[in-house]
């Protein structure tokens, strides 16, 4: 039945149907070939809505559109030339570094791609980088900072495995900076070779007026990341919190936004993400029970312990599966629909549950990278108007850089968890 079912699932999604109306049917009919009342389908959505953690996917959403109005991203981007533009290939360390922060504070790598790749990628080819090197880089920045606080797919995968959000935002620190260290160096390295910019940037943008600019922006992930860790704050309450201060900075400390003109299209659009997210969650709940149901679990950790009889194997096995999962599925689907089927296997082979959270968040933003399906790919070739094929060449080295990093993460763990052992 499970075979059958996949197929259906298989067909369905070749033939178009939106993601929760596949992941729905896939519910209801497994549930009504094993003989399981279909209705605890809409049970697991009562239940859905009577979670309280879940009200911080939405407040953080709508910060995080918020802060895409105005001109937050040139004041980050300011501030980052200040402080790095002395460097070798500084101008390209500016905008992974200013990428990594935007794509953490709204939850999106699309978002970043199409906000900020529009005023980056003209940026770095007037500073002479090659159009190729620049193209691979925009078209990747949109993955980095997915660990950082506030992140959405942190706080989802939280919600999802029953894992802190406290910790896993503590133990994605040290791997989010070393996946952008990593993506900075090959910028630097590039940026020898080329003798660019050196020492021309930051002359021209002094610190403390560039730092005294983007000081409310830059202070929003340290707040969350301190309330939640110190327990000053739950999620939700740090998301309530975040939503009131960047509304007050962008009304009334740069005057961005208009309550009376602004504010409803801004809510409009990031409820639209809301409700795509919410009601694939809702469906996602629903497969999950089918599954339960099915002992898919059980079944796919005895077909694993066949296969698999070491902790690494299962490391490299769940490496090339969320590769895979990650081209095919935006990070939120993946998070809901996954999750629940691995975390039985982690506790098999002794991951620890933060560690298995860092690994999942990694893949999947190597994944949106990875040819010939990656949402990033698909994205970037839009936003640039350039051919697909263009966009995978150019972003190999960085997807290169991102899979050493990830092996990294993956097989010395206590890069995840030296942080939660203070």
């Amino acid at each position: 039945m499970i075979t059958l079912s996949l197929g259906f699932l298989v067909v369905l999604t070749l033939l178009g149907l939106p993601l929760f109306l596949v992941l729905l049917c896939f519910a209801i009919l497994g549930l009504y070939t094993n003989g399981v009342n279909y209705q605890t389908v809409f049970i697991e959505v009562l239940r859905l809505a009577d979670t309280p953690l879940l009200i911080a996917i939405p407040l953080f959403t709508f910060a995080g559109y918020l802060l895409a109005q105005g001109g937050t991203s040139k004041r980050l981007v300011r501030l980052t030339q200040a402080i790095l533009g002395w460097l070798p290939g500084g101008l390209a360390v500016v905008a992974l570094v200013v990428s990594a922060f935007f794509t953490a504070i709204t939850g999106a790598t699309g978002i970043t791609i199409v906000a900020l790749g529009g005023f980056l990628l003209p940026t770095l080819i007037e500073g002479n980088y090659q159009e190729r090197f620049s193209l691979g880089l925009v078209t990747i920045s949109g993955s980095l900072g997915l660990h950082f606080p506030p992140s959405l797919p942190v706080i989802l995968f939280g919600f999802v495995s029953g894992v802190s959000i406290k910790e896993l935002f503590v133990g994605g620190l040290i791997p989010g900076l070393l996946i952008l260290g990593l993506c900075c160096a090959l910028a630097i390295i590039m940026g020898k070779k080329w003798t660019r910019d050196t020492g021309t940037i930051s002359s021209h943008v002094p610190l403390l007026p560039a730092l005294k600019d983007a000081v409310w922006e830059l202070s929003i992930p340290i707040l969350v990341l301190a309330g939640i860790y110190n327990g000053v704050v739950t999620a939700t309450e740090a998301a309530s919190l975040v939503v009131v201060y960047v509304l007050l900075i962008k009304r009334f400390v740069f005057k961005e936004i208009s309550i009376r003109k602004d504010l409803i299209p801004i809510v409009t659009e990031s409820m639209k993400m809301v409700g795509a997210i919410m009601v694939i969650l809702a469906a996602s709940l629903g497969l999950t029970n089918y599954f339960v149901d099915a002992f898919v679990p059980m079944k796919l950790l005895q077909l694993i312990q066949g296969l698999v009889r070491t902790r690494i194997g299962f490391l490299i096995s769940l490496n090339l599966f969320l590769i895979l999962v990650g081209c095919m599925m935006d990070i939120f689907s993946a998070i809901l629909v996954v999750v629940p089927l691995i975390m039985p296997l982690a506790r098999q082979f002794a991951v620890n549950p933060v560690h298995l959270g860092i690994i999942f968040i990694a893949n999947l933003a190597i994944g949106y990278n990875t040819p010939p399906v990656g949402l990033n790919l698909f994205i970037a070739s839009g936003r640039f108007n350039q051919p697909l094929t263009r966009v995978y060449r150019a972003t190999l080295p960085f997807l290169a850089v991102l899979f050493i990093s990830l092996l990294l993460i993956t097989y010395f763990p206590g890069i995840s968890l030296i942080l939660l052992k203070h």
